[in-house]
């Protein structure tokens, strides 16, 4: 029995780990409030996985979740205090080699005021504020209006 390898991140009011177990089998999530268990069989030789982790701070267990796939069983921890940043997710500040930090999905929330909306939100925003004004003045191209031919404009010779 060995701990599954891990990457985790920081959000305003979550905390998510993920767990890198493919093709996991008998999940297993137990939060509790300043600690999380994890365990399942993963791979084709259904090797046994457990992590224990004592958590930085405390979290909400009845709103915490995990979601498992096919390469993963992601956890989102929900924090018990919203707007507290976590600088590690252990309550020791020992390095675990099974544990790193997401750098993909990492985000320095603190300043950011855009948190409150969702990426979809975000999305739509930029979607709508990217044009169909019909009374902006385009800036003129040469040759944009100009029917006169170019080179490109020849006839192109017949595949054989």
């Amino acid at each position: 029995m060995q701990p599954a390898s891990a990457k985790w991140y920081d959000r305003r009011d979550y905390v998510f780990i993920e767990f890198c177990v493919e093709d996991s089998k008998d999940v297993n999530v137990n939060f509790e409030k300043s600690k999380l268990t994890f365990s399942c069989l993963g791979g084709n030789d259904n090797f046994k996985h457990l992590n224990e982790i004592d958590l930085y701070n405390s979290i909400d267990p009845n709103e915490s979740k995990h979601k498992r796939t096919d390469r993963s069983v992601l956890c989102c921890l929900r924090k018990g205090e919203s707007g507290q940043s976590w600088p590690r997710l252990t309550k020791e500040k020992a390095k675990l080699n099974w544990l790193s930090v997401d750098f993909n999905n990492w985000k320095d929330w603190e300043d950011d005021s855009d948190e409150d909306l969702s990426n979809f939100d975000r999305f739509s925003e930029m979607m709508n504020n990217m044009g169909g004004d019909e009374d902006v003045d385009l800036p003129e191209v040469d040759g944009a209006d100009d029917d006169s031919p170019d080179s490109d404009d020849e006839k192109m010779p017949d595949l054989e």
